[in-house]
Formats: structure tokens, sequence, C-alpha cells
């Protein structure tokens, strides 16, 4: 086995998959006539090495970490200048990821962590932008004509250890610095896939929660990946009992694949059918059966998801999705009451939290050190806080905040840990604790709609509206039957714009679905307040202080936690002006 330091440069087209379905021959021409006539002499001009050419990407290696970023710049500007010809590459831009690492040397082809790195990199920049590692970054500054942004530490897909990140300043979409977020700027583009609900085959009723929360992990899985769009489960268990057309939920859900199946739980035995089917041609893609001891249940789960990736979107690095570095619970019975636990918290009630709490203290009690639960039990905390179930609403937070920490120091590769700990945060007014816990979550799961819309609602605390109304609408489009809670989301982000009639709408349908979340009706008091209709915002503030007769202005800065003074002075004014007391 030969090893050598090489340069890495991975590249790829941004929403290729969106190009080839407008215009499939089209785009193949364009792109041919891209490698040939410019790619391949500024690569070769560059004394690069392409080791693999792809429909939509390419991996080069270069002797020097120079040339390779030399290349890269020129690739990108020159990308900038011939994208205003229709026939020399409309639509088609690039993002770029450059590593220097030790690589194996196998024929022609290369592979390793020096390979990996690049396209992790690739992955996570923003189209037009070119990102670096720490070692190549050290080889290059100052050699070439370009800044630098360092991006600080960031998590990659199957690397053990963090690595450094450098962005090309001035280069790309992502104009502010900040790391883009994974699914940002092709999201409509990608492969997208739709998880049914499982059909129960047991006979057993009280198996039910047991096949809902198998496809919900699966779901989990997929959504660790940022190439393949993954619709949630709100969205997809919409069809739980129904027979409706493939074609049909395919459309309603903007799903290019339908996973469909069944699961049967008898003893310590498990049998699991599943099937991909493209919802545009109805045609089987991929299917099989899994019967194999409930023992062996995470890496059924493993294989199914790692079948159905490599099945969607065959790429030049690492084609097989490797399976997560996650924690197993170290008995089967505390997974199956967190299953059970997570049906009720999905449906949100006082009973149904009630009934999650009892799953989860047993689970904990049969597991201590099993990560999830305590994730689960920290949303419980926090969910019954935020619906005013608690006579102690701090308390709560703070136990929710407490079960997410034990959470994270089980399990720092599950998003449920992170997501829970940045709400907690959240709610305790810990903002620039929170940001980085949402960050990690959705490094963990890219394409989780819940997360993403989690964090719009950080921006909107934060400050920064119109960042949370980008959020919220990515996370509509991977949820679009998404829970109500999105509307608050939304509403907080127009009223911070003064777009108050619109957020009275979107509270309206959080109202109308009987929702317990006090926030919801200081939101709305506020904007009814703000457009002088004082009758409505008197009429909603009887509901709120019928529900809490002990609210006061005091208690708004912990309900609704701004960041800024000037947005809580100003939310306290126009509750005072509401008729909200002292």
């Amino acid at each position: 086995m030969e090893r050598k330091l090489a340069a890495i440069l991975a590249a790829d087209v941004v929403g290729y998959t969106a190009l080839m379905g407008a215009d499939e021959v089209g785009t193949l021409r364009r792109m041919g006539a891209l490698r040939r006539d410019f790619l391949e002499p500024l690569i070769g001009d560059h004394r690069g090495r392409i080791v693999k050419l792809m429909g939509d990407g390419l991996l080069v290696e270069f002797a020097s970490v120079v040339d390779a970023m030399a290349c890269a710049l020129a690739w990108q500007n020159g990308m900038a200048e011939r994208t205003a010809i229709p026939e020399d590459g409309e639509g088609m831009r690039f993002r770029i990821g450059i590593n220097l690492g030790d690589v194996i040397v196998e024929g022609d082809d290369i592979y390793g962590d020096g390979v990996n790195i690049a396209a992790r990199l690739e992955a996570l920049s923003d189209p037009g932008g070119i990102y670096l590692s720490d070692d190549a970054y050290r080889q290059v500054r100052g050699k070439v004509e370009a800044g630098f942004e360092d991006l600080g530490e960031q998590h990659l897909k199957n690397v053990k250890e963090p690595v450094r990140v450098f962005r090309v300043a001035g280069c790309g979409d992502n104009s502010t610095g900040a790391a883009a977020a994974p699914d940002d700027a092709a999201l409509p583009d990608k492969t997208s896939i739709a998880v049914l609900p499982f059909t129960n085959m047991s006979g057993d009723p009280e198996q039910e929660y047991f096949a809902d929360g198998l496809a919900e992990d699966i779901i989990t899985e997929l959504s660790r990946e940022r190439h393949i769009l993954v619709i949630a489960r709100n969205s997809s268990f919409v069809y739980k009992g129904q027979s409706k057309d493939i074609k049909e939920i395919g459309r309603d859900l903007g799903a290019h694949y339908i996973l469909e199946g069944s699961v049967r739980k008898a003893g310590n035995r498990i049998r699991l059918t599943a099937q991909l089917i493209d919802a545009e041609t109805n045609s089987h893609v991929w299917a099989e059966r899994y019967d194999r001891a409930f023992d062996d249940i995470f890496e059924v789960q493993d294989e199914l998801t790692s079948a159905i990736y490599s099945t969607l979107l065959k790429r030049f690095v690492d084609i097989e999705m490797e399976p997560a570095i996650r924690q197993r619970p170290q008995d089967l019975n505390a997974y199956e009451l967190v299953l059970r636990a997570l049906g009720h918290i999905n449906r949100g009630t006082r009973a149904n939290l009630d009934s999650a709490f009892e799953a989860l203290q047993a689970a904990v009690a049969l597991d201590p050190g099993y990560g999830r639960a305590h994730a689960m039990m920290a949303w419980a905390n926090i969910h019954r806080a935020l619906q005013g179930q608690v006579d102690d609403y701090g308390q709560a937070l703070e136990k929710g905040r407490a079960e997410a920490q034990k959470a994270v120091r089980a399990d720092r590769n599950d998003y449920w840990s992170h997501s829970a700990l940045g709400g907690a945060e959240l709610y305790l007014g810990h903002h620039d604790r929170a940001l980085p816990s949402l960050e990690r979550a959705l490094e963990l799961a890219p394409c989780n709609a819940d997360v993403r819309a989690l964090r719009a609602m950080s921006m909107g605390y934060l400050g920064r509206p119109e960042e949370a109304l980008t959020d919220i609408e990515l996370a509509k489009r991977l949820n679009p039957h998404h829970p109500d809670w999105y509307f608050y989301s939304s509403a907080q982000a127009l009223y911070l714009l003064d777009r108050h009639h619109e957020a009275i709408t979107d509270l309206q349908r959080f109202v109308d679905a009987g929702t317990e979340f006090l926030p919801t009706y200081l939101l709305m008091i506020a904007n009814y307040s703000a457009t002088g209709r004082s009758d409505k915002a008197s009429e909603v503030l009887s509901i709120l202080l019928e529900r809490r007769p002990d609210f006061t202005l005091e208690h708004v800065p912990a309900i609704i936690p701004f960041k800024e003074k000037e947005h809580i002075d100003r939310l306290q004014a126009l509750l005072h002006d509401a008729g909200l007391p002292e």
C-alpha cells in the first residue's frame, strides 16, 4: 500500500439535480463543454491531475497546495464570467474544498482521510466559494492574492477530530463570513425522500409506537446527510393508515422518492420489509427484507439507510453512507420506552407529556447512561414550561438544561441532545450558549426541519429576523405539513420587521390549533397593540390572564427572551398599553 502527501481539491456543481431535471440533454452538453474547454486546460495549467470525473463533480490532485489554491481562484473567477454566457455554463456554480493530507494510492485512484476532508469541506462551502482546511491554509497564506476568514473548528462527517476551516473572503454567496448552513442555498434542488409510517404487522396495537418510532429513527439517520432532502415526520406521517396514490403523495410533499414498509416484532425477533419507490413513475427502485434478532435492530437501521443513500446518490467519495457514530442503549427495553415516549411528545398535550415522563423515567432507571432518554426528558421539561403546565417556569427550564447536559455528556453525536440543550439555554436567556448548541445539532442533522425551525426562533430572539425567515422557509420546505409552532417562529420575525398583520395571521393559526404556548398570546397582544386594535389586544389578554392570573410584565423577558434591551422594552410597552399589569 503506497501512501503520499497530496493537495486535494474536491468540487461539485450546485443544484445539479435540478439542472438535469429541467434540461438533461442541455446540462450534459454544457457540462461536457465546460470541462473540455475550461476546466481541464485550467487544471493542466496548474499542474493538477483529475483523479475522478463524475456527472456533477471532480476530484483533483496537486503536488502543491499553492497550485491547488491558484487553480481554485481561477476556477471560481472564470465561472463568474462564464455563467453570463448561456451556452457556456448558464446556472452552473461550483463549491470547492481544498485539503492537504495523507492519501492512499491504488493505481490511478486515491482515497483516505485526506480525500474525505476535502470532500467534506466542499459540502460545507457556499455556492461559488472555496473552503480550506487549517493544514492547507498554513501552506498558502501570504503566497496567493486572497484574503481568508477563520470559521473556527467544524465537525465534519466521519472525521474523528474537528477541523479548523478557512473561507476565501469575498468568494461565494456567504458575504458575512459565517459558516454556511450545510443545506442552505441548494436545498430545494436536492434529491428528496419521504419515509411513510411503517405498517404494524404484529397484530398488537401496543406495537404501533414501535413501528412509528422505527420509521422516525430512519428519518433521523437519513437527515444526517446534506445531499438528500428528507421530508420531516409531521408531513410524511399525515398519510398514516391511508391508501393514497404514491404519485400524489410525492407531489404533495415535494418528494422524488417514497420509502414504505412494514414491521413485525414478536419476542426477540423482528421482520422489517422496505421498498423505495420513484414517486414520479411509481416504479420500485429498491426493496429488501430483514429478518433478524431484535438485538440487531441498529444494524438493520444502518444497513437500510446506507442502501437508500447509495441507491439515491452515487458520489465520488463515500458512496455508501457510513454508520453514525452514535450511542446505543445498553438495555433495549429502554429503547422501546424512548420510542413510546417519542409518540407522546409528538402529540404534545398535557396528558401525553405526563405519559412521556412516565416512560422516560422508566427508561433512565433501566439505562442511566442512555443519552437519547435524557434528551427527550429535557424536551418534556421545556414543553411543560412553555405551555404553562408548571408552577415554577424557571425551575422546569433548569431541569431541562440539566437533563440536556447529561444527554450531551452521554452522546455528543445525537442531534436531540444538542437541540435540547440549545432550546433550554435559549429560554433561559443564554443566547450565546444556545446558538452553538443549535448549530451543532444542524451539523449532525442538516436536513432536520424542527432543528432548523428552532434555529429560526433563536434568530428572532437574537434580533436577526431576516435570517429567521430564511430558516423557517427552509424548515417548511422540509416539513410541508409542519407542526403549528412553526407559525410562532415566523410570526416572531415578522413582528420584529413591523409586519404586524402578517404576524397576526400566523399567530392566529397557532391559536386556532388550541395551543397552550404562552409566548403566542403575548406576541399576539403586542401585534394587536402595535396596530391600534386595542379591543382585540384586550380580548387575547383576558384569555392569557384566565390561564395565568398571576402573570405580569415582570414575567415577559423570561417567556420571550429577546437579547436586545430595545426589543424587550418595546414588547413590554405594547403589552402595558394593552393592560397587562406591572
